[in-house]
């Protein structure tokens, strides 16, 4: 059996997203949100430790977020952990008990 490594609870969703990074862009869904990150489904090409900024559209209000890729799968997506302050923690919280 495969330990699982993520600390918080995972919800499955479905939030259009737009991503930056340094040197490229796209957009995307989020199918898989948690407190410290999430997956974002996207055919670009991003390589792990690269810092994002996602834009993630809730049913209430479009918010951003940073993060660092944690891994990549080629033609699907990859695997954000957000890095933020205590605030943007709160914002991401509320809204993800919003969707609950």
């Amino acid at each position: 059996m495969m330990q699982e490594r993520r600390a918080a609870q995972r919800l499955r969703v479905d939030l259009n997203a737009r991503w930056e990074a340094l040197r490229t862009q796209g957009r995307g869904a989020v199918s898989d949100l948690g407190a410290s990150g999430c997956f974002v489904l996207t055919s670009a090409e991003v390589k792990p430790g690269e810092l994002i900024r996602l834009e993630i559209n809730f049913p209430e209000e479009t918010t951003s977020f940073w993060g660092q890729v944690v891994y990549a799968i080629a033609e699907m997506g990859f695997a954000l952990r957000f890095v933020f302050g205590v605030e943007d923690q709160k914002i991401l919280d509320r809204l993800i008990k919003s969707l609950d």
